[in-house]
C-alpha cells in the first residue's frame, strides 16, 4: 500500500514540474494583452490598424511563434485628438495587465504617453511617432519601430544641397512633431552650409483656408523659392491646394514634401493626378521588395474588406507595413520573454493611489514588473519583415535607415532616387546595391511642366530695391565717384557692377547708397559690418577681398587684381667712371682674377717641358703666364699648346671664360639702362629692416597687414588720406616730416604714378588680392554675379572698362626698372670648382709621370746620393725640355752640313733636336 502512494507521489511530483516546464521555466499563459493606440480616420491610423489585426491573425494561427500564446490587442481610437485622450486611453489599457502598447500614432502623445510608460514599466512600440526628440535617453521604454525624422531631414537636406540651393522656406505643424522635425532640418542644412530663410508654422488643430492662405501670402514675398512642407497627412493637401490657386506651383518653385504626401498617394493613389501635386517631390520610407510584401499585397483587398467593411476601399502604405511588422517584433520578444522565465506579474503603484477616480479604476492600474526584461528582448529582435531587415542599434533606432526620393508626374509617380544613411543620394536598383548605382538624383519634372532646375529664389515681390552700400570717397575718383549734383555713381567699379548685373537672367532692381562724410575716406571694415546688420544688401566699390573680411561676408569672383607694392621717389644718376665695375661683385673680381693667374700658372707648367713658347728667362716667363691666362679672356692667344693636359685645361677655361663673359655684357647692359633711376629704398625688405616713416592710405587694410603679418611699428605708419598728400609726403622725405615711402595698392599707385615720374614702384608686389563685391553670407546673387564677372573677363568688356578709366602713361611702369642685382660668386662657384678640379687633376698626373720618369733616368747616376741631391737634380730635371732628357739615350747622326758661305760641318756636331753643339753662336 506504501508503494502505490509512493507511486502517486512520484506522479503528481513528475506532473507538476512538467507543467511548469522544462529546466524550472514558469508555464507560459494562455493569452497576452496587448494595447493599440490609434487615430481610426486618419490616412495613416486606418491601415494601420488593419495590419496590426492582420498581424494577430496570422500570429495566432501559427502556433510555432508563441507556442500556443495568444495575442489579444484592444484597439482605442483616438479620433484625431493628439493630447488627453491620449492618456486616457493609455490608463484604459493598463487596467487590463497590458504588457505593451502599439502606437500612439502621433508624436505629441508619445511624448505624455512615454512619461506613463516609464512609470509602469511597459514597452511603448510606436510606427508613426517620428519626433527626432524621442529618445531612449529620456523614455527608455519608447521604442520606434520606423525611421527617425533625423534622417529623413538628413535626405532632404541632401536634396536641397545637391541642387545647391542655399535657403529653404519651412511650412510646418506647430507641434512636437512638426518643431522638431524642422530643428532636425535646419541642424542637417547648417552642415551643407545652407538654411532655413524662413518659418510658416501652422495651428496643429483645426485649421481653415485663411490661416493657411495668411501664411502662404507671407512665403510668396519671400526671396527663396525652395518650400519643404512637413505636415500631417489631414490636411497637408488643402495646403497644396492653396498654394496652387496662388500660383505657387508654377515655374521657379520647388516643393519638398516629407513622406506625409507619399503615405497620402499610396493610400489613395487616384490623388496623384491632382494638378496641385505635379512636380512636388516628395520621400518614402524604403521597403524592399520581397516574397513576403508580395504575398501581402496581394491579400490586402481581402483584409480591407474583412477589417474596415464600412469603409470605402483603400491601400496599405509604408507605415503600414510598419505596423504589421511591429507586431511580430513584440511576438518575437514574447517569445525570447517567456523562454527567459518572464512572468505577467503586476504589481500596485501608490503613486496612483491619490488619482482614483470614479471612471478611472486605478486600482487595477499596476506596474508590470518584468517589464525591462520584456524591452531588453524587443530590443535584442533581428527577423525579416515586411519592411526588411528589423533590427535595433544602441541608441533604439532602426539600423540601415533608407529613403525613396519620388516625383510626381501626370496620373502617377517617378523614383528619381534613392537616399541612404551610409550613401547619401544615388541612383540603382536599392540602397543596398548603391556601389554598382552613381551618385545623385535621375531628371525632375519640375511645378510648371519643365525639367530646368529651378535657381530656387528670386527677388522680393514687394517693390523693395536692393540697398547697395558705396563709399564716399574723396580721392581716387576713377574707381568710385558720385556724380555732383545728382545720387548717380560713376567710375571703374560701378561701370563693372552694371555691366554684371546686365548679364543676369533676371531683373535686379537696386539703389546706390552713399557711406561717408565726404571728408574722409570711410573706413570699409564698417561698410561691410553694415551688410551683417541688413542696413546694406550688397557693397559696391574699391573692396579687398581679405580673409577676415570673408568671414562675414561673401565676395565675387575678383574683378581685378591689386597687391600691395612700395612706392619711393627715384631719381636720374649719371654714369660714373667706374661703372664698368658694376656688373660683378668685389669678391667676384677678385676670384675672377686669381683664377686666371691661376690657369695661366699651370698651363706654364704644363708646357715648359715640351713648348718652347714658354720657356726663355723667368722675366719672359712670368709675362707670358700673365698675357696668355689674360689673352684667353678675348680668345685672342698666340701660344700654342702641345701636352694633352695643357689642351684639357685650356678647353674647361675657355668655358668658364665664355660664360663669364656673356654674364658680364648682359649685366652691363642692364645696368647702364637702369642706372638712370635709382632709390634708396630697394623694396619691402629694407623697409621692414629700416627705421624709416612709411605711408599708407587711412581705411585701408595695409595698416594690419604691415603691423601683424611684417611686425613693422604702428609708430613707423602715417596714415594719408588723398594722392596729395602722398605726393607731399614723399616729397619732404623722412628728413622734413615726410615719408621714407608708400606701402599702397598697385591700381591705386598705377593711377598715382600716372602723372607724376618723379616717383615709382620699387621692388616686386608682396600681397596677391583683388577687389570684390561683396553679399551676405550664402547670398545665391554672389554667386550669379561672380559668373556674370567672368563672362564680362571672357568677352573683353571687362579690359574695355578698365581701359576707359584706368589708362596710364609710361611713367607708371618706370619704377619697375629697379632693382637689378649685381653678379655674385655663388652664382658662378660652380664653374670656378669645375676649373679647379681640373687643374688639380692635370697637375697631379703630371707630377706623377715626371716622377716616374726621373726614377727610370736616375736610377744608376744618383745611387747613394741625399735627399736633397736627388731633389735638386728631379727639378733640374723637370726644369729640362723634353728632348734634352732624351739626347743621352739617342746616338749622335754623323753628316755634313753645308752653309751657305760654302764651308762644311761635319753632322756629329748636330744633336738629333737639330742643334748644333758647342757653337755659341746658335744658340
Amino acid at each position: 500500500m506504501q508503494r502505490i502512494w509512493l507511486l502517486i507521489v512520484l506522479v503528481i511530483f513528475y506532473c507538476g514540474i512538467y507543467s511548469n516546464g522544462l529546466n524550472g521555466v514558469p508555464p507560459r499563459p494562455n493569452s497576452v494583452n496587448i494595447g493599440a493606440i490609434l487615430s481610426f480616420n486618419s490616412t495613416i491610423g486606418k491601415v494601420a490598424k488593419v495590419a496590426i489585426d492582420a498581424a494577430k491573425d496570422d500570429i495566432n494561427s501559427n502556433p510555432s511563434v508563441l507556442n500556443g500564446t495568444k495575442l489579444n490587442i484592444s484597439f482605442r481610437d483616438t479620433e484625431l485628438s493628439t493630447g488627453f485622450l491620449g492618456i486616457i486611453d493609455s490608463l484604459l489599457l493598463m487596467e487590463n495587465n497590458t504588457v505593451a502598447i502599439i502606437g500612439p500614432q502621433y508624436s505629441v502623445m508619445a511624448h505624455v504617453i512615454s512619461h506613463i510608460a516609464n512609470e509602469l514599466q511597459v514597452p511603448l512600440l510606436s510606427f508613426a511617432a517620428t519626433d527626432p526628440t524621442m529618445t531612449s535617453l529620456q523614455f527608455p521604454y519608447f521604442v520606434r519601430t520606423s525611421q527617425s525624422d533625423q534622417f529623413q531631414m538628413a535626405a532632404v537636406a541632401d536634396i536641397v544641397n545637391y541642387y545647391q540651393w542655399r535657403d529653404v522656406i519651412a511650412i510646418y505643424i506647430d507641434d512636437d512633431h512638426g518643431r522638431n522635425g524642422i530643428v532636425a532640418l535646419e541642424d542637417a542644412l547648417a552642415e551643407k552650409r545652407c538654411k532655413i530663410s524662413y518659418k510658416a508654422p501652422l495651428r496643429p488643430n483645426n485649421i481653415n483656408r485663411e490661416e493657411i492662405n495668411n501664411a502662404l501670402v507671407k512665403v510668396i514675398i519671400r526671396e527663396s523659392r525652395v518650400i519643404v512642407l512637413h505636415i500631417y497627412p489631414s490636411f497637408g493637401l488643402d495646403v497644396l491646394k492653396m498654394a496652387d490657386s496662388l500660383g505657387m506651383l508654377g515655374n521657379g518653385y520647388v516643393w519638398l514634401a516629407t513622406d506625409w504626401l507619399s503615405t497620402v498617394l499610396d493610400t489613395d493613389p487616384s490623388r496623384s493626378s491632382s494638378s496641385e501635386l505635379q512636380g512636388v517631390i516628395t520621400l518614402r520610407m524604403y521597403t524592399p521588395d520581397s516574397g513576403m510584401k508580395r504575398n501581402f499585397s496581394s491579400r490586402w483587398g481581402n483584409l480591407v474588406n474583412k477589417k474596415a467593411p464600412n469603409q470605402s476601399p483603400f491601400m496599405w502604405n509604408t507605415y503600414g507595413l510598419y505596423a504589421y511588422d511591429t507586431v511580430w517584433v513584440l511576438a518575437y520578444a514574447l517569445d525570447s520573454f517567456f523562454n527567459s522565465g518572464g512572468t505577467l506579474s503586476f504589481s500596485n503603484d501608490s503613486s496612483l493611489n491619490k488619482l482614483i477616480g470614479d471612471r478611472l479604476d486605478l486600482n487595477s492600474v499596476g506596474v508590470f514588473a518584468n517589464g525591462s526584461l520584456l524591452l531588453e528582448e524587443v530590443m535584442k529582435v533581428n527577423k525579416t519583415g515586411l519592411t526588411g531587415q528589423i533590427m535595433f542599434s544602441p541608441d533604439g533606432e532602426l539600423m540601415n535607415p533608407a529613403y525613396e526620393i519620388i516625383n510626381v508626374i501626370g496620373t502617377g509617380v517617378s523614383r528619381i532616387g534613392f537616399w541612404s544613411n551610409s550613401s547619401g543620394l544615388h541612383t540603382g536598383q536599392a540602397p543596398g546595391h548603391s556601389n554598382s548605382s552613381s551618385k545623385g538624383l535621375y531628371g525632375v519634372i519640375w511645378p510648371g511642366q519643365t525639367t530646368t532646375t529651378p535657381r530656387g529664389w528670386v527677388f522680393t515681390s514687394d517693390g523693395r530695391h536692393l540697398r547697395i552700400g558705396v563709399p564716399l570717397r574723396i580721392s581716387y575718383h576713377e574707381f568710385v565717384s558720385r556724380i555732383e549734383g545728382s545720387e548717380m555713381f560713376g567710375g571703374y567699379c560701378i561701370e563693372v557692377f552694371r555691366a554684371a548685373v546686365d548679364l543676369l537672367p533676371y531683373p535686379v532692381p537696386y539703389k546706390f547708397v552713399p557711406f561717408g562724410d565726404g571728408k574722409t575716406n570711410p573706413l570699409n571694415s564698417e561698410l561691410l559690418h553694415k551688410i551683417t546688420t541688413g542696413e546694406f544688401d550688397a557693397v559696391v566699390g574699391d573692396i579687398t577681398i581679405t580673409t577676415n573680411r570673408t568671414k562675414i561676408v561673401d565676395f565675387t569672383q575678383p574683378f581685378i587684381e591689386s597687391g600691395l607694392v612700395v612706392v619711393a621717389p627715384i631719381r636720374k644718376s649719371n654714369s660714373n667712371a667706374w661703372a664698368f665695375l658694376r656688373p660683378f661683385t668685389p669678391l667676384m673680381w677678385f676670384v675672377t682674377g686669381m683664377s686666371f693667374f691661376v690657369v695661366g700658372a699651370v698651363v706654364w707648367i704644363l708646357e715648359r717641358r715640351v713648348n718652347d713658347d714658354f720657356r726663355g728667362p723667368a722675366r719672359r716667363q712670368f709675362v707670358t703666364i700673365l698675357w696668355f691666362s689674360f689673352s684667353t679672356l678675348f680668345f685672342a692667344h698666340r701660344e700654342r699648346t702641345v701636352s694633352t693636359l695643357g689642351r684639357l685645361v685650356l678647353i674647361i677655361w675657355l668655358f668658364v671664360v665664355l660664360i663669364l663673359n656673356s654674364s658680364y655684357i648682359a649685366s652691363l647692359t642692364s645696368i647702364l639702362t637702369v642706372e638712370q633711376l635709382s632709390s634708396p629704398v630697394k623694396g619691402i625688405e629694407s623697409l621692414v629692416t629700416g627705421k624709416e616713416l612709411i605711408g599708407y592710405l587711412r581705411g585701408s587694410f595695409a595698416e594690419n597687414y604691415l603691423t601683424e603679418e611684417l611686425n613693422i611699428m604702428k609708430s613707423r605708419l602715417v596714415p594719408l588720406n588723398s594722392p596729395s598728400d602722398y605726393e607731399k609726403a614723399l616729397k619732404d622725405g623722412p628728413a622734413n616730416g615726410g615719408v621714407a615711402a608708400i606701402i599702397d595698392e598697385r591700381a591705386y599707385m598705377e593711377l598715382f604714378l600716372s602723372t607724376r615720374c618723379e616717383f615709382g614702384i620699387v621692388g616686386q608686389e608682396f600681397t596677391k588680392m583683388g577687389w570684390g563685391f561683396a553679399f551676405p553670407r550664402d547670398s545665391p546673387l554672389a554667386i550669379d554675379m561672380s559668373t556674370a564677372i567672368l563672362k564680362l573677363s571672357e568677352n573683353g568688356d571687362l579690359q574695355r572698362i578698365h581701359d576707359k578709366w584706368l589708362s596710364r602713361s609710361a611713367c607708371s611702369s618706370e619704377g619697375s626698372k629697379q632693382g637689378v642685382d649685381r653678379l655674385e660668386l655663388k652664382s658662378f662657384w660652380g664653374l670656378f670648382l669645375l676649373c679647379g678640379i681640373a687643374c688639380f687633376i692635370a697637375l697631379l698626373c703630371y707630377v706623377l709621370r715626371m716622377a716616374y720618369r726621373f726614377s727610370r733616368h736616375s736610377d744608376s747616376n744618383l745611387a747613394g746620393s741625399s735627399h736633397s741631391a736627388r731633389l735638386r737634380s728631379f727639378i733640374s730635371f723637370v726644369n729640362e725640355k723634353e728632348d734634352e732628357g732624351k739626347k743621352s739615350n739617342k746616338p749622335k747622326r754623323s753628316r755634313k752640313v753645308v752653309h751657305e758661305d760654302g764651308s762644311t760641318m761635319d753632322g756629329s756636331d748636330i744633336d738629333s733636336g737639330g742643334h748644333y753643339e758647342n757653337d755659341s753662336s746658335h744658340c
